[in-house]
């Protein structure tokens, strides 16, 4: 079920919200908590009847997990690992954790790369393995994450073991997050299961960033894509130099508001049922560096390996050479986990690569002339993205080519009036100025104006007319693609 539907809009949420606000009022967190956690397993079953015991079955593996690895896994500084003073790691915790993180990876493995792991196979060594074409279950690298989270802050001793298991269960299946992100760590959020209070402002906080993020979704992301898949449908021998640079610049824009929409429609909700989770998106595209702008792209997935994978790797403190090491380790991991293709695995390379440039002199270059940073680093994104959108390595990489040699490539055959119409160009200029610039100026240089605006009449105004346009754009058109759902 997507935020972005009919059914979801008109019938599951309001249900859901009118029956959290009852069941609060009558019996608190306790009660409510019920509600979610069924309404989030229906949600996930919606769309996945049959996967929702995949969803299931890490939850219980997680949580009996999180028991195992709580009770072995902690000692006490001291005489004999029993005294009294800070938490310290064993060994038989450490094997318990070991035991955890592979079975869920191997969970994941099985089903999102076993048919990756046969093609791969196959082309290297001539064999001719049967794809198994396992069904890759919605969000399963979301929910994974979010578990193995949990675990291993259990085995650090930075969050309490949770023995309810329906606690648990609420944490990886709660329906805002469930399928999209932010990936939510259970330490951020464990008070909030049992202390949550739902007052007017935070709930019309929530309904703010909702439609905001339902305008971006529906009306931004959806126009925008149409324009992409119509070039990208051309084929690489019909796309001049033009199509290709639009082609690219319209999915650059068309994935951030796709995916930064869905985070602020999860954010959104969260604070319409109690709960606050850290921002995902933080105007990305006015990054001046690699390094800055995965502190504001997808920053939950970046949190989440930086914490879990880049510093106990030894992250910067071992050398330069490891440094660099840990950090191709980590973007290999950063592509891989976005889907199951050797494109994905390039497009985090790249990202990678840059990453370790921007550690040289040329970082420091940047970091002063801040127009030619973000240039380069608008253009840098923009490249990977084609690898990103095109499964085929080989026919990404001719798209490039038409991108960077305008003198070869300047006819196409493809009716340039059927592509870019009216709407598509007002959407995309609208699109650029939104992504950050003018939002960035207003709140830096004219923080009154900021302030005034937010929950005016003004504003009131313009969230009814979001809504509105959003709506009738589902109503009279079926093209609602998501992105990140195949994730």
């Amino acid at each position: 079920m997507l935020f972005s539907s009919m059914v979801f809009i008109w019938i599951f949420l309001p249900i859901v919200f009118a029956g959290n606000f009852i069941l609060q009022k009558i019996g608190g967190n306790k009660l409510a908590n019920v509600l979610l956690l069924i309404a989030s397993i229906f949600f996930y079953a919606w769309g996945e009847p049959i996967h929702v015991f995949l969803m299931i079955f890490s939850i219980t593996l997680n949580w009996v997990g999180g028991m195992v690895v709580g009770r072995l896994g902690q000692g006490r500084s001291g005489q004999g690992g029993s005294g009294t003073g800070r938490p310290v790691q064993t060994r038989r915790g450490h094997l318990a954790l070991g035991v955890v993180v592979v079975l869920n990876l191997a969970l994941l493995g099985f089903f999102k790369y076993a048919g990756m792991a046969v093609s791969t196979l196959n082309a290297l060594l001539g064999t001719h393995f049967t794809d198994p074409k396992i069904s890759l279950p919605i969000g399963i690298s979301f929910f994974t994450f979010q578990a193995l989270s949990y675990v291993v802050d259990v085995y650090r001793g930075e969050c309490e073991v949770q023995k309810n298991y329906f606690k648990l269960a609420l944490y990886v299946s709660f329906f805002p997050q469930l399928i999209a992100g932010p990936i939510v760590k259970y330490k951020d959020v464990a008070d909030q299961i049992d202390h949550r209070t739902i007052g007017l402002e935070q709930t019309a906080s929530g309904i703010r960033r909702f439609i905001y993020g339902f305008g971006k979704k529906v009306i931004l992301a959806n126009t925008l894509a149409l324009g992409a898949d119509k070039i990208y449908e051309l084929g690489v021998r019909d796309m001049s130099t033009g199509l290709a640079w639009a082609a690219s610049l319209f999915y650059t824009f068309q994935i951030y508001y796709d995916f930064s929409g869905y985070s602020d429609m999860a954010i959104g909700l969260g604070r319409m049922f109690g709960f606050e989770f850290h921002e995902n998106f933080n105007y990305p595209y006015t990054s001046t560096s690699i390094k800055e702008f995965w502190r504001r792209w997808h920053i939950s997935l970046g949190s989440w390996f930086k914490d879990y994978v880049y510093i106990p790797l030894g992250g910067n403190r071992k050398g330069r050479a490891r440094t660099y090491l840990n950090l191709v380790i980590v973007f290999f991991l950063t592509g891989l986990w976005h889907g199951a293709s050797w494109s994905f695995v390039l497009w985090g390379m790249i990202h990678g690569a840059f990453s370790i440039l921007e550690r040289s002199p040329f970082g420091k270059w940047i970091a002063r002339h801040k127009i030619c940073g973000f240039l380069y680093t608008f253009l840098v994104t923009n490249f990977a993205w084609v690898f990103f959108r095109i499964e085929s390595i080989r026919d990404a990489w001719h798209i490039i080519e038409r991108m960077v040699m305008p003198w070869a490539y300047l006819t196409t055959a493809a009716s340039l009036d059927r592509i870019f119409t009216k709407k598509l160009i007002f959407i995309f200029i609208f699109s650029v100025l939104a992504c950050g610039p003018v939002q960035r100026i207003v709140m830096e240089k004219l923080p009154k104006l900021d302030k005034k605006w937010k929950y005016s009449w003004i504003e009131i105004g313009l969230g009814v007319l979001v809504f509105l346009l959003a709506i009738s754009t589902l109503a009279s058109n079926t093209y609602n693609p998501f992105i990140y759902f195949r994730f």
